[in-house]
Parts: C-alpha cells; sequence; structure tokens
C-alpha cells in the first residue's frame, strides 16, 4: 500500500534586480536630505500610499535611489497643487506607461481635465501678481517710486 502526500504550498517571490542590490539603502532622514522634504511628509506619502519604503528587522524604513527620485516627483506635483489622491492616480498611470499597460480610463481622464483647468487658473493668477510685481519693481528705484514710468521724469523728493 503506497501512500501519496498532497502539499498546498503559496510562495510569495519578490524579485530582487542585481542593480538594486548594489545601491545602498539610506534611513528616511537622509532621504529628507537630499529631497528638502520634511521626514513628518515623506511618512505621510508613504501613508497615503505613494511611497513604499522597505523595513529592516527593527521597523526602520530604508530607502534606495528611486525612491529619492519618487518622493521629488511627489513633492513637486503636490507644490503644483495636485491633491495627493490625484498624485496617487498620476503615479500609478506613469508606472503603467513604463510597463506599457493601458492607462487612462474616462474617470482618470475626467480628474486630469478638472485638474488641468485649476492649474491653468493658478497660473493665470501668478502671472498677474508676477507682472504687477515687476512692474513695480521696474517703477521704484532706489526706495523712491516713480509715479509713472515716463522718460526723463524726475523722482519727486521727501
Amino acid at each position: 500500500m503506497s501512500t501519496t502526500v498532497d502539499f498546498d504550498i503559496s510562495v510569495n517571490v519578490k524579485v530582487v534586480s542585481s542593480a538594486r542590490e548594489e545601491m545602498v539603502a539610506v534611513k528616511i532622514g537622509e532621504v529628507a536630505r537630499r529631497t528638502g522634504v520634511a521626514t513628518r511628509l515623506i511618512r505621510y506619502y508613504e501613508a497615503q500610499g505613494l511611497l513604499t519604503a522597505d523595513r529592516e528587522s527593527n521597523g526602520y524604513r530604508t530607502y534606495a535611489d528611486g525612491h529619492v527620485d519618487r518622493v521629488e516627483r511627489i513633492a513637486g506635483l503636490v507644490q503644483a497643487g495636485i491633491p495627493t489622491r490625484l498624485v496617487k492616480v498620476l503615479l500609478e498611470t506613469e508606472d503603467a506607461c513604463r510597463r506599457e499597460e493601458p492607462t487612462c480610463s474616462d474617470e482618470v481622464a475626467a480628474l486630469l481635465a478638472q485638474q488641468l483647468s485649476a492649474l491653468e487658473q493658478r497660473i493665470d493668477c501668478l502671472t498677474a501678481s508676477r507682472d504687477t510685481v515687476r512692474t513695480f519693481l521696474e517703477r521704484t528705484r532706489g526706495g523712491e517710486i516713480w509715479s509713472a514710468p515716463e522718460v526723463g521724469r524726475v523722482p519727486s523728493s521727501a
């Protein structure tokens, strides 16, 4: 009589490229120093699902060069006024593009169009503010304000 043994094994495999093995893992403080982004914000990005750090056995986060680039990308998008929920969608879309997968659903396209409109409004406002400051500076010399940018006009004495 022979006995048969069946195994039910689940195996998770993590693929590690040789390029990554050569990279030096750094702590969150070093990422903050390299990017100019506060450690608190880096932790927030992780909590929002925008960034995934590796963990050491003691629980410390470790990051590679790719993480530094991603933090800079996230910070740039957030500074441009894009909400983190949309930053996540954009990053996922960029990642899908690199994998040559379909990237943009109708819902995502609608969100992006709405965000583009808001960005253009902010740009218009900033442009007007810049022009106002530039005009003021052009009309100001040595602490005195010229009443008009007329040629040959002498500033009034105080």
